[in-house]
């Protein structure tokens, strides 16, 4: 759990326009308002949705087919702290900014028209707010 973390705020909050979801961090808009005066359960919590939802989509979306090409770019990445999905995620990161196709680290997305490490991230992201708002829609959203 990333505790250590002030916050899941990555600076591109959309919930200034409007949003319930933020496009960025995708907290809901309440849990961005409140961070500051949220227990270290409560951000805990948070915490462990973002990530749950991010290590499930990833599972879902990358997979590796040459374990020896994953390592040795993991070990150019030098995210060896992370685990699981979270460091698949790291990879994949760390190979969009270098400009990297998924080849490169012996990994192929679940969509076979999806070659690059940008797309996949992108496509990741979509999922991940999309996930983001239907758990908003069932469990905090009012019908008037």
């Amino acid at each position: 759990m990333a505790l250590n973390k002030r916050t899941p705020c990555v600076g591109i909050c959309s919930t200034t326009y409007g949003d319930l979801v933020c496009r960025g961090c995708k907290r809901f808009a309440h849990e961005i308002v409140q961070w500051n005066s949220y227990d270290q359960a409560q951000k805990g919590q948070i915490w462990q949705r973002l990530e749950y939802l991010r290590d499930e989509v990833v599972a879902q979306q990358v997979q590796i087919v040459e374990p020896k090409a994953m390592v040795l770019m993991q070990n150019q990445a030098g995210h060896e702290a992370a685990q699981g999905s979270e460091q698949l995620y790291l990879l994949l990161r760390f190979m969009s900014v270098k400009s990297l196709g998924l080849a490169a680290a012996g990994l192929q997305a679940a969509d076979a028209d999806v070659s690059d490490a940008l797309t996949l991230l992108q496509k990741i992201d979509a999922e991940i707010f999309e996930r983001s708002i239907a758990h908003y829609e069932r469990n905090f959203k009012v019908l008037a």
